[in-house]
């Protein structure tokens, strides 16, 4: 999942990065690229939490959505594997056309973001299921 980050110019230490639609997941860096690091770490280990806990994952927002409230700062995109975070995984059958599933392995092969085809399929369903009715 992409998550808006917004970044803020401070004095000491220098930036503020937040992911707006995960309260609590702030850091405070000296450059931009070391906040990024940082918050990729700690929005893993929000994520972890809701998971243990049985929590859903927030969806992200488009930053379009957070420029309205939050006009005066810079705008960057996370992206985290949710997919670790969704629960414990589960076998099921599904019967898909056999071009269908020859096209979803060459996509397989050819992406370093996705390694199986359940990962793929995963994805896929993530990004629908995230879109507003």
């Amino acid at each position: 999942m992409k998550y808006p980050v917004s970044i803020t110019k401070e004095n000491m230490p220098n930036y503020s990065l937040s992911v707006v639609d995960l309260p609590g997941c702030k850091v405070k860096a000296e450059t931009i690229d070391e906040g990024l690091t940082k918050l990729k770490k700690v929005v893993g280990d929000h994520l972890e939490i809701l998971a243990e806990y049985g929590e859903a994952i927030p969806n992200a927002k488009l930053i379009d959505h957070h420029l309205k409230q939050n006009e005066n700062v810079i705008w960057a995109i996370i992206e985290i594997d949710i997919v670790p975070y969704l629960g414990k995984s589960q076998k099921i059958n599904v019967t898909l056309p056999e071009l269908l599933i020859k096209k979803i392995d060459d996509r397989v092969s050819k992406s370093p973001q996705h390694k199986t085809r359940s990962g793929f399929i995963a994805s896929v369903c993530l990004n629908e299921l995230s879109k507003e009715i």
